[in-house]
């Protein structure tokens, strides 16, 4: 049986926008959990899609990005680009359903995050990722992210109490990547 091709499509219409929260709640649902059973670690859901889809300066053009991933005639995957600052962007929210995995997928959605990051004028790109999500890491470092030290304007930091961001920081791994022209 063939398998039909990985489409990546902008979030614009409402009924993307639906689907995309539909896909960054099941994301979040399932880190928290492994965030929750790995580190002890809880945050708020519902509010970080809210603030995903909603805040139109978090991912959306001029200065982010949102991708829904088709499979098929349906969405399985979403990925986010944001700002952090001038010439820094962010990858966030990268969810491939695991059905899906394995098909190139979530390779041609962060290529298409740093493409789209390059465009921007960003010079370096940096990403969180809970420790125990070990394929999503070996993923970062095949399209050339290294590890960093914790960076405070992480996207944990207004979701986490203020009392378990060491132990948030201490249960994830922090990556950077300078795109083409900036020196390492």
């Amino acid at each position: 049986m063939a398998t039909s091709a990985v489409e990546l499509h902008p979030v614009e219409s409402p009924e993307q926008r639906h689907a995309a929260r539909e896909l960054i709640e099941e994301y979040l649902r399932w880190v928290a959990e492994v965030a929750r059973t790995n580190y002890g670690l809880s945050f708020d859901v519902e509010a970080m899609a809210r603030s995903d889809i909603e805040d139109r300066e978090k991912f959306y053009p001029p200065n982010g990005r949102i991708y829904l991933v088709r499979h098929g005639s349906v969405y399985v995957g979403v990925g986010c680009l944001r700002r952090l600052a001038p010439g820094l962007g962010e990858v966030q929210r990268m969810y491939i359903r695991p059905h899906v995995r394995g098909v190139g997928a979530a390779r041609l959605l962060v290529q298409r995050l740093l493409e789209d990051a390059k465009e921007l004028g960003y010079t370096r790109v940096r990403l969180e990722s809970l420790k125990a999500l070990t394929a999503a890491h070996r993923l970062y470092r095949s399209v050339g992210f290294r590890e960093i030290d914790p960076y405070s304007e992480n996207s944990m930091h207004n979701y986490q109490p203020p009392d378990t961001l060491a132990t948030y920081r201490n249960s994830a791994v922090f990556m950077e990547l300078a795109l083409e022209g900036d020196a390492q």
